[in-house]
């Protein structure tokens, strides 16, 4: 297997790279570029956040869950190549110095990347795209400062040679990456046993924290055909390899809930790197993602060989651990109804970003001359599996859309739940969060502030 890239511009050729070595081993323990640091080694902290580019353009992403044959074709930066070629300062590196950005400075060259990236991609939501970076001695405040004030100078020169090496640049064939979905069905078909990589956001953490070695693995990231919204009349199909980020921003217009409950989950870094098809496929019980496509009405695409299938989302989770997927068979895509927005998404988490959900609660509740005339509520954290809350669907249906009915439906959530106690949260504060959601939607509809970040004393 050669993997071919370009790192802080120069060309790389690697033919004896372990499939699943990590980019931040080896670019501290091979190439000596300490720069990008190891924190948590999981892509929670940023510290070794890398800027990497591809024809779709560039984004920061964690180095210690990317593994080097994801960066065949592509282009890396690490803080060693943001400066010039003269040792001109970058913008984002020159405001850091000159609003004080720094003290101990382990984060910093994670922050550098997060930011360069940003600028370069006109990008003026320093907030959000720094929630994927810790800072425990300097504090936020200075560095938001210094984005801010980054934002107004324009890009260099240099930081546009990696878009265009891509452009020129034709990467051959990977023996473990297929080049389409046709190919991945043959593969995967001929070694079912083998692990697929899509962002290796859940799998990396194999690696580096449970220290598995997957033999084989099959990378999806240059599946073409898994990648893309499409969105219909009547319809929206999400491909499998869809990274988060990119699926937030097209559910932006058409369910900002969803769209804001994507922009909570993870890190930038994180959903840069995350697909839509992973999320499902690992059948975590806690996944943000699956709440809400249940919630919609959502259909999943498998293939296997030449052979297809569909089936309602919820029917794939059968088990904790356990999902009706056969070996060899992948999931292609997903789809749901296009519809008017009646969909809310609550996440609840102990921190508001970049936290893992203790409750996920999703609602799409359809009002017609105030009766309830469908519903569909779904949720992550409750169960072993992402799971619908018949009980409380069945209350609300046929009734009058108001307060009333909303306290005789929150019964019904014992009945569709029962939930564990673990250091998330207890079994009882599920059950009365839950209840609270299905509140906080009737309350939503009404017109009434429910948001946090909107509702002061």
């Amino acid at each position: 297997m050669e993997i071919r890239f370009l790192l802080n511009g120069e060309a790389v050729a690697l033919s004896n790279a372990a499939p699943t070595q990590t980019l931040l081993d080896w670019l501290r323990e091979t190439r000596g570029l300490t720069g990008t640091k190891e924190g948590c080694n999981e892509g929670d902290c940023g510290a070794c956040t890398v800027m990497v580019s591809d024809g779709n353009g560039a984004r920061a992403l964690n180095a210690c869950i990317l593994f080097l044959p994801q960066l065949h074709g592509r282009a890396v930066r690490t803080v060693e190549g943001i400066s010039g070629p003269n040792g001109e300062l970058h913008p984002v590196q020159q405001a850091m110095i000159d609003h004080h950005g720094s003290q101990c400075g382990f984060c910093t060259p994670g922050f550098i990347l997060s930011m360069a990236v940003a600028h370069l991609n006109g990008d003026r939501d320093h907030a959000t795209a720094l929630a994927g970076n810790l800072c425990r001695c300097t504090g936020y405040a200075p560095i938001l400062r210094a984005a801010e004030a980054a934002a107004e100078q324009p890009v260099p020169d240099w930081m546009l040679a990696d878009a265009a090496w891509v452009a020129e640049t034709t990467a051959p064939a990977l023996p473990a990456a297929p080049e389409s979905v046709d190919e991945l069905a043959a593969l995967y078909a001929r070694s079912p046993e083998a692990t697929l990589v899509a962002g290796a956001t859940d799998v990396g953490l194999w690696v580096t924290k449970a220290l598995r070695t997957p033999d084989p693995v099959i990378f999806l990231n240059r599946c073409a055909d898994l990648n893309g919204v499409e969105i219909g009349p009547h319809e929206i199909r999400v491909g499998a390899m869809t990274d988060m980020n990119a699926f937030g921003a097209a559910m932006a217009d058409l369910h900002p809930s969803y769209a804001e409950m994507i922009r909570r989950y993870a890190s930038a870094q994180v959903r840069g790197a995350a697909t839509v098809g992973g999320n499902i496929a690992n059948g975590s019980p806690i996944g943000d993602n699956p709440p809400a496509l249940i919630a919609l009405g959502a259909v999943l695409h498998l293939r296997r060989g030449d052979e297809r299938r569909a089936l309602p989302l919820e029917e794939f989770f059968i088990d904790y651990g356990k999902q009706d997927r056969q070996p060899g068979e992948f999931v292609e895509a997903a789809s749901f109804p296009r519809q008017n927005d009646r969909l809310k998404c609550y996440k609840l988490s102990k921190r508001f970003d970049q936290d893992i959900s203790a409750v996920c609660g999703c609602f799409n509740i359809r009002v017609e001359d105030g009766i309830v005339t469908a519903a569909r509520i779904a949720f992550g954290g409750m169960a072993g599996i992402p799971k619908r809350a018949a009980h409380v669907e069945s209350a609300l249906l046929g009734q009058p859309w108001e307060k009333g009915t909303i306290q005789m439906a929150q019964a019904g959530f014992d009945a569709d739940f029962a939930p564990m106690s673990d250091m998330r949260a207890s079994a009882a504060y599920r059950l009365g969060t839950a209840r609270a959601m299905l509140e906080r939607y009737f309350a939503e509809d009404q017109g009434e502030g429910v948001s946090v970040l909107e509702v002061s004393a």
